[in-house]
């Protein structure tokens, strides 16, 4: 399992990264593709919870949010949102009115789960590789910083824990797995080698290992978040993209967060190191 999640991340990640740096296109499409995938994913876990989602509203809706962030001056973000919301208010009534669910209010409030998480946290992507011209170092930094906490954190628990450290477990009913050793171990390595990537990107050090801190330590909880919904739907991995990882929705639960973590960080804490 751990020698295909590694050959997956040496695969994927340079990609990723060549992307980032490059931008445009070369950016948009494969995170573009991720997000739509992970959206069906997501509403394949909807309907094992009985959520009637519309593919033809959340897709869309995330496609025009992603659009909107890439290419801001079209402004589309802001009536993307408000316009998919709305639908999704109008279909989930008429379902009720049909008598076709008696949850018609938590099937409105998941496809506007998936349209926020996937579309609107999502597209922080492009807000972020568009800050500035140093877009795509913060990009790549966010993308290395919770690779690494996340890889750190498995090998740490896998090996290190329970020989030497112990075994404690971190959140046993989400995600029995993982342990308070790896939990620890994914934030220290990955605020290091976040540090270390910064000196590398020339970018600033102080700022960095704040960075790298705090996406190490709340990254987590993107991947508990999805752990959770995958839980309560009895399924495994919400699919098998990624040989060892499972699903697009799997491989990005942390890494939207992270990537709107270190752009706001970008933006509030930014002209203090700058």
């Amino acid at each position: 399992m751990f020698t295909q999640r590694l050959i997956v991340t040496l695969i994927v990640g340079p990609v990723m990264l060549i992307a980032t740096y490059f931008g445009g296109w070369y950016f948009f499409i494969p995170v573009a593709f991720l997000m739509i995938v992970a959206g069906i994913e997501y509403a394949n876990i909807m309907r094992a919870l009985n959520h009637k989602l519309p593919l033809w509203i959340l897709l869309p809706a995330i496609a025009l949010l992603l659009v909107g962030a890439w290419q801001p001056s079209l402004n589309l973000s802001g009536v993307s949102l408000f316009l998919s919301i709305f639908a999704g208010l109008i279909y989930c009534l008429v379902l009720f009115e049909r008598g076709t669910t008696l949850d018609a209010a938590l099937d409105w409030f998941a496809l506007v789960t998936g349209i926020v998480l996937l579309g609107w946290v999502g597209s922080h992507f492009f807000l972020l590789r568009g800050i500035s011209e140093d877009g795509w170092r913060w990009t790549a930094l966010a993308l290395i910083s919770i690779w690494t906490a996340d890889m750190a954190a498995y090998a740490v628990g896998k090996w290190l824990a329970g020989r030497i450290l112990g075994r404690h477990p971190l959140a046993p009913r989400l995600s029995p797995k993982k342990t308070v050793e790896g939990y620890v171990g994914g934030i220290i390595i990955g605020t290091i080698i976040t540090v270390v990537t910064a000196m590398v990107l020339d970018l600033p050090l102080i700022l960095a290992a704040v960075i790298g801190l705090v996406v190490s330590t709340l990254g987590l909880f993107g991947d508990l978040s999805i752990s959770m919904l995958k839980r309560e739907a009895g399924i495994k991995d919400s699919g098998k993209i990624f040989p060892g990882h499972g699903g697009a929705l799997d491989r990005t639960d942390s890494l939207i967060w992270a990537v709107a973590i270190v752009y706001y960080m970008v933006i509030f804490l930014g002209p203090l190191f700058l």
